[in-house]
């Protein structure tokens, strides 16, 4: 959850941030970014170092980075040291996100994986449903500050609670050598796998789409349709339990469809969505709930792409989970970093950016699996492949 926990919580006060600091919408979004990259790159670091020296110290010393970080977050005195302490944030909270993944695939294989990448979605599900509403309602009482506060007890209690009853799940006979050669190696020795990099890569551009929507939508929303940061943390919410309820249809899914499938189900899905919210948004000041569908739609598609892409990229690596399961962070949060400060280009009056962002990113990631991927599953492409999926 250390994710949506990192990213969520605050959405509700990016236009109060902004206007503490009195800097526009974009300087905000930078944080965000910051957080992002943060994910992206502690992952990176934490796990082949997991996969070297087991599960357990690195998520520790992750948990301890998340709590100092964000308690840090509470007192920054502008957007600049907020923005440097969101990085160190996400550094901290990545050890989490890779190390789950990579317990997973320490556990179990094949249908049973993808299985549990449905439940795992269950539970880090959860974030972005939890966080806005805790967001929104402690703006009630406190200032953006007590958000970061609460982040930081919430890592203490995750500190806690792994410390106490997660246990070691790689034997020290599995580990691989720690070299930085041999951490380049496994590394380049994924990326050149068209069966890792063509899930790991579509399934990253599908969660940035995600990404693009959590930058813009506390000003598209809070500014631009003036609902209160307590309604929109409910919108929020809705699009997160959409989310839930598609993973958990997927894991049920899975053992009579193949993951491909279900996976270019979802690249489709998140396509059509995403072309459709541009067209509304071309069209001009629609009511609300014009808005609100085409992202319900395109937001609950990652319950698809998120645990199919995961078990499909690491199905065919199990020595390299950590290494593999640092990669798909990194193409996640790396490119939602990079989109996050687009959306903010034409200010808090505006949607476009945002639906042409999402737009685009999403016909790239199907392109992406269709030239990629078709010849690893079956020779076919995604519209092929999908026909042909049992009824």
């Amino acid at each position: 959850m250390m994710g949506p926990l990192s990213i969520d919580t605050y959405l509700p006060a990016f236009p109060t941030i902004a206007r503490d600091f009195h800097v526009q919408p974009s300087q905000i979004q930078v944080t965000l970014s910051a957080c992002m990259i943060g994910l992206a790159a502690g992952q990176v670091l934490a796990g082949p170092l997991s996969d070297t020296i087991g599960r357990r110290l690195p998520l520790l010393i992750g948990m301890a980075g998340f709590t100092g970080g964000s308690l840090l977050c509470a007192f920054a005195p502008s957007p600049f040291p907020l923005t440097a302490l969101r990085l160190l944030q996400g550094l901290g909270g990545a050890a989490g996100i890779v190390i789950a993944s990579a317990v997973v695939r320490d556990l179990y294989s094949g249908t049973a994986l993808a299985r549990f990448f449905s439940l795992l979605m269950l539970v880090s599900g959860l974030g972005p449903i939890v966080a806005p509403i805790v967001g929104g309602q402690l703006l009630r009482f406190t200032s953006w500050h007590g958000i970061f506060l609460g982040l930081a007890l919430v890592g203490l209690v995750l500190f806690v609670g792994s410390a106490r009853w997660l246990p070691e799940t790689l034997p020290p006979e599995h580990r691989r050598e720690g070299s930085l050669p041999r951490v380049l190696a496994t590394f380049g020795s994924l990326l050149s796998a068209p069966d890792f990099l063509a899930p790991a890569l579509a399934s990253g551009l599908a969660t940035s789409v995600v990404f693009a929507y959590i930058a813009a939508s506390p000003f598209v929303f809070q500014v631009l349709y003036g609902v209160s940061p307590q309604a929109f943390s409910l919108i929020f919410a809705t699009n997160a339990f959409g989310v839930i309820v598609m993973s958990q249809i997927n894991g049920r899914l899975v053992g009579r469809i193949q993951p491909h499938r279900l996976f270019v189900l979802g690249l489709i899905i998140s396509g059509i969505g995403s072309l459709t919210l541009l067209l509304v948004v071309v069209h001009g000041h629609l009511p609300l709930l014009a808005l609100a569908l085409p992202l319900f739609f395109i937001v609950s598609t990652v319950g698809l792409t998120s645990p199919n892409g995961n078990a499909m990229a690491l199905a065919g690596h199990p020595r390299e989970a950590g290494s593999g399961a640092a990669l798909l962070g990194l193409f996640r949060f790396g490119s939602g970093a990079l989109v996050a400060p687009l959306v903010g280009l034409g200010g808090s009056h505006t949607a476009l950016p945002m639906a042409v962002v999402m737009a685009g990113i999403s016909l790239t990631a199907g392109l992406i699996f269709f030239f990629l991927g078709s010849g690893r599953w079956g020779g076919r492409g995604p519209v092929q492949a999908l026909s042909s999926a049992p009824s």
